[in-house]
């Protein structure tokens, strides 16, 4: 058997650093030794804990592990190491929702659901929802900044998003509950406000397995009331009604078949059922879904996934969605689009996501919407999202450029408190007015609607803190050995830096309106054309632009709002007004008409010699010569 040394490891093994604990109980017990401790500046590697010493080694992880501290034991990371994940199972019970209708004969229980607000969620829940598209969407969640992080920045559903696809309130009383419902309790709660017996309440939790009911033990009992009833049973079918509607939709569990009956104390009192905030309850819920969806072992993606998938359809329309012709704004937006079931793999989304510009985003989607449903001034609320024992931080600071500003460098995100501290929650979620971001947080405006500008500095921070291409470059579509082994994340094609810079250029004219001179929009074709050509000669210059808007001086980039071949980011602004755009000269080959005189002589050219007449006694140029002299003279 091989010795043992001082620290208990053999010495055929490699030595074990001892960790920071290890080594201040060391000292501990040697308090009389005159031997210093030794300085943690020059041992820094004594401070990290395991968790961090096994991230470290993660390829395709960000360089900067300040912020996605946890991105060892994300999916992506696995993915980057060659294990797959097949696509999520969802829970989706839109086509449940149909099983339980309220018509004319239900009209009672249909004015107490109109009165709490959540209406809506009968009629605007998707009945299909995509694997593919919903499980690479899962994939770039991070926990930590509760984002979607894409090649080009970070985005979120946040509570306008929520207010405008599923017109639910996001304002109001923050759901919560004091502690978790156990089974007896479940029981009583069945018995008090649904009208059950005793029997009847124990057996359903114990097939449940859990302080929970079946949807269809729901629609079972209480479908069948009308008002034809008694008061009492009204009453408890609109409770039961209001539990299988939110466990379908807003709080839709792993278990796909029932809804947790801790949810039945909302609607004890039915008149304060529409001032709770739902929709903020529902986005905590979503984010809470989504996060552990993001671990490589779970299976199964909860949630109102008719809000995710609504959600992907604004903001990427010309990838994913199908719109609905007939759609009103006076509707929810998640009925503006007709839900179906992309044909690609899950493969072919993410890399398709890894090659997605920021041209491709819809950033402002709702901008027809405003005039129905204005923007919600908490919105820009930051702080934490509640729903029961869910607590999930809100970062609108982080996805400026979904209202419309330049997005700068985010602070960094804060952890969310414990949920036992739920009167601390609530007095801050009251008191939400005195934590929305200030005018001086949110920075400027876009310089043009939709443009999704940044700062020039933020793209080299995100490049460092996240991880933005999924699928690894040795695993894509089409990839051979003699390509290149290894993409850095924000690597792409030539050809595709160019369409977006001329895409760019040409989407500024088009909205500047059809008040611009000719010059202006041949100016801008022309210099497209030497962009997408290759020929674009004015990457090469940096120098300041003249003044005078006359001039036929070469523009510098500066003076076009040109994505950055390398981090497609706007370059900066001297000012909050948006840059002038400076036509650039034509060039030196196309010489401008003159502006007076007679017109230069017509020369027409000699036709080829197959459609020449023939000549025998003269030579080719004699006849070229002798043609073009009598169409001249024909002409006078």
């Amino acid at each position: 058997m091989p010795p043992r040394t001082r620290g208990g490891y053999t010495s055929d093994a490699p030595r074990r650093r001892p960790t920071g604990s290890e080594r201040r109980r060391r000292v501990h017990l040697r308090e009389v030794d005159p031997v210093p401790d030794p300085d943690p500046v020059e041992h820094p590697q004594h401070d990290r804990d395991e968790t961090e010493e096994v991230f470290e080694g993660a390829p395709g992880g960000p360089i900067d592990r300040s912020i996605l501290r946890s991105f060892h034991k994300h999916v992506a990371a696995k993915i980057w190491l060659g294990e797959d994940r097949a696509p999520l199972k969802l829970v989706n019970h839109g086509a449940k929702l149909q099983l339980w209708e309220l018509d004319m004969e239900r009209s009672r229980i249909y004015e107490t659901v109109q009165r709490s607000g959540l209406a809506p969620l009968t009629s605007c829940s998707h009945r299909v929802a995509s694997r593919p598209m919903l499980s690479a969407f899962c994939e770039r969640w991070q926990p930590e900044t509760t984002t979607f992080h894409m090649p080009f920045g970070e985005m979120t559903i946040t509570l306008d998003d929520v207010a405008s696809i599923l017109h639910i309130p996001v304002t109001g009383s923050m759901i919560s509950f004091p502690q978790p419902l156990r089974v007896d309790d479940a029981n009583a709660l069945l018995v008090e406000l649904l009208g059950t017996t005793d029997v009847e309440a124990s057996r359903e939790t114990e097939q449940c397995r859990s302080p929970s009911v079946r949807l269809l033990w729901l629609r079972d009992h209480f479908s069948t009331i009308t008002d034809a009833s008694s008061d009492d049973d009204i009453m408890f079918a609109t409770r039961a009604f209001l539990l299988h509607l939110v466990g379908c939709t807003l709080f839709a569990d792993k278990s796909a078949t029932s809804v947790a009956v801790v949810y039945l104390e909302l609607f004890r009192d039915l008149s304060m059922v529409g001032s709770y905030a739902w929709g903020a309850a529902c986005l905590a819920y979503l984010y809470r879904q989504l996060t552990t969806a993001t671990r490589f072992e779970v299976r199964q993606l909860g949630g109102y996934l008719t809000l995710l998938q609504a959600w992907i359809y604004e903001h990427f329309p010309e990838m994913f969605s199908s719109p609905d012709m007939s759609y009103t704004e006076s509707r929810p937006r998640a009925l503006r689009w007709r839900p179906h079931v992309i044909p690609d793999s899950l493969q072919s989304v993410r890399e398709r996501l890894d090659r997605l510009q920021i041209l491709e985003v819809c950033w402002e989607p709702y901008v027809d919407h405003r005039a129905e449903h204005p923007l919600p001034d908490i919105a820009w609320y930051s702080g934490c999202l509640k729903c029961g024992q869910v607590v999930e931080p809100y970062h609108p600071e982080r996805v400026l450029r979904q209202f419309g500003y330049i997005q700068t460098i985010p602070p960094r995100p804060f952890t969310p408190p414990r949920p036992d501290r739920s009167i601390l929650l609530e007095q801050y979620w009251e008191r939400w007015t005195d934590h929305v971001l200030t005018d001086q947080s949110r920075g400027r405006r876009c310089h043009y609607s939709g443009s999704g500008e940044s700062v020039p500095e933020y793209m080299a921070w995100y490049d460092r803190i996240s991880h933005r291409i999924v699928q690894p470059p040795q695993l894509r579509s089409g990839f051979t050995t003699d390509a290149r082994s290894s993409l850095p994340s924000h690597a792409a094609s030539t050809s595709d830096t160019r369409a977006a810079r001329a895409l760019t250029l040409l989407r500024l004219v088009i909205s500047g309106g059809r008040e611009q001179s000719v010059d202006v929009f041949w100016g801008a074709l022309n210099e497209a054309h030497g962009i997408l050509a290759g020929s674009d000669e004015t990457s090469a210059s940096h120098s300041t632009p003249s003044p005078a808007p006359a001039s036929h001086s070469t523009p510098s980039p500066a003076t076009l709002p040109f994505f950055s071949p390398a981090t497609f980011v706007y370059p900066p602004a001297a000012s909050d007004d948006p840059p002038p755009l400076i036509v650039p000269p034509p060039p030196a080959s196309v010489a401008p008409p003159a502006a007076s005189g007679p017109p230069p002589p017509l020369i027409v050219p000699p036709p080829p010699a197959s459609v020449a007449p023939p000549a025998p006694a003269l030579d080719s140029t004699a006849s070229t010569t002798v043609y073009v002299r009598a169409k001249r003279k024909k002409k006078t």
